[in-house]
């Protein structure tokens, strides 16, 4: 990264307070509550894709032109966070907290499954009259009771484990052709509701295929809903279809970096049929769309004429799997037509876990007492007026991951893989960054202000001390029988694998 590439990156991520006066158009919501106005829901997440990853964020070289346009047309949550893996992010996403209190501190191990005790946001929605759809990568448990149709979806189309083709020992995997299969993302079988089902072509344009079908049903229908669209892609291993890797192999590049930006292209052309249809459909009136990824950046270095390059990070010196501000800082764009402003900008600090309430006030659902203790806020002061109040707040990361059956008190302290963020500090283990002046965490002013290592460190302290014994996965034991195979052995034994077939668009 440049000193120029940094601070291009900056002026586009940068939020100016006079600009923002004079471009784009604040809410409706100044005028009407957004409040139980019950739009549809259309949550695109993506896996492993990053801030780097798009040509408007400044990436030179993908061409990214579909999310460029959305973008431009979008309320931009600029200072938005994740976890730094994907489990964990999906986790905290339905859940409104932090993963761990969930016992997902993993993606492996049986730490990779979300709490029975957990009540999503899908099913209180889909109590409320929503109609509840899922369309990819689910993750957070291939056991029966934790899969997504009892987690509150009234619509599920997915693959197994996370990833197309993964297989771990105990309970995590996928179905055994798709782990089988030399293409592995194409012709994959996949779960449709009760049903595993053999599918043709690429499983990105799959998934959003299947989406659309979906989605086109219920507008028809005129029913609510809520579609999260989470395809695997661009997560390892790098594949794409010949059409999307041609330029990127003709221009020097190796198969792995022409697969992953491959893949990446290609969902930007499925994001732009989205649009498209949605158009055609005219059903931007009373829908809500957003775009982020679930993690930061994976790939970070590839090769063209066989010399090593490193690829562009949009500033940040880290992605996937960092505690640092580039594993958990992510693309955030929101768009409601006529609703939302375009081309406006939120700088307050926001997280995965504030969808929930987000999403239930949108719907006019009322969270009930009894569950899971919500860490989230609602966004819909920022939605209403991009100018809101919007009081500091401490968000807690940690990178998790250690080994099965080791104390999770080892990894408390653990250098480098745990961090709290403030809208200035960034205190990652013994360093603290002050990201207002330096958001790509150039120098350590720990030294400077030891008042605010001391304040931060404490409160991390307090948190761990109250999540570790919600991590309820840390002693399952593996299962003898992976469930995704069982499953797919027990169908095509009696009944068969059916064909899917595609919906009309």
């Amino acid at each position: 990264m440049t000193k120029d590439n940094g601070e291009q990156t900056m002026r586009m991520i940068g939020l100016c307070a006079g600009a923002l006066l004079l471009c784009g158009m604040q809410a409706i919501g100044e005028n009407m509550p957004l409040e139980g106005s019950r739009p549809n829901i259309i949550l695109v997440m993506t896996d492993d894709q990053g801030m780097g990853d798009l040509s408007c964020m400044g990436n030179p070289i993908l061409k990214t032109p579909h999310l460029d346009k959305f973008h431009d047309v979008s309320t931009r949550f600029r200072e938005f966070h994740v976890s730094p893996t994907c489990a964990p992010t999906r986790a905290a996403i339905f859940s409104g907290r932090h993963e761990f209190r969930n016992g997902i501190t993993h993606t492996i191990h049986e730490r990779d499954r979300m709490a029975l005790s957990t009540t999503t946001f899908a099913k209180l929605l889909a109590k409320s009259g929503y109609e509840t759809g899922i369309f990819g990568k689910w993750h957070l448990g291939d056991e029966d009771e934790y899969q997504p149709y009892n987690r509150g979806f009234t619509e599920v189309f997915i693959h197994g484990a996370g990833g197309i083709g993964q297989k771990f020992r105990g309970s995590c995997g996928d179905f055994p052709p798709n782990r089988e299969m030399p293409g592995k993302y194409f012709d994959n079988v996949l779960l449709h509701n009760d049903t595993i089902v053999q599918t043709k072509g690429f499983c990105t344009d799959v998934f959003f295929q299947a989406a659309l079908g979906w989605i086109k049903k219920q507008h028809e229908a005129e029913k609510p809903f809520f579609a999260y669209i989470s395809p695997n892609a661009p997560h390892g291993p790098m594949i794409a279809p010949e059409k999307y890797k041609k330029r990127w192999l003709d221009a020097g590049w190796d198969q792995n970096t022409a697969g992953r930006y491959g893949m990446i292209e290609n969902i930007d052309d499925n994001f732009g049929l989205l649009m498209e249809k949605l158009d055609e459909w005219d059903a931007w009136e009373n829908t809500l769309v957003i775009f982020m990824t679930d993690n930061g950046q994976a790939g970070r270095g590839g090769k063209k004429d066989g010399k090593p390059q490193k690829m562009f990070m949009a500033g940040f010196k880290s992605g996937k799997c960092s505690a640092f501000e580039g594993g958990s800082h992510v693309p955030a764009f929101w768009r409601w037509k006529g609703v939302l402003g375009e081309g406006v900008d939120i700088n307050s600090l926001c997280a995965h876990i504030d969808f929930y309430k987000t999403f239930c006030e949108l719907a006019g659902v009322e969270i009930p007492d009894g569950i899971q203790k919500i860490d989230g806020r609602s966004m819909l002061p920022l939605l209403e007026n991009p100018n809101a109040a919007w009081a500091d707040r401490e968000l807690f990361t940690h990178v998790g991951r250690w080994n099965k059956n080791e104390d999770p008190n080892l990894s408390r302290d653990k250098k480098g893989k745990w961090a709290v963020r403030t809208r200035k500090w960034r205190l990652v283990g013994d360093e603290l960054y002050d990201i207002e002046n330096d958001p790509f965490e150039a120098t350590d002013v720990a030294a400077e202000h030891p008042e605010v290592m001391q304040r931060l460190r404490k409160s991390y302290h307090k948190w761990w001390a109250e999540t570790v014994p919600l991590m309820v996965n840390e002693d399952q034991p593996y299962p003898d029988v992976n469930p995704q195979a069982v499953r797919y052995e027990k169908q095509l034994k009696e009944r068969g694998i059916p064909n899917w077939i595609p919906p009309d668009l």
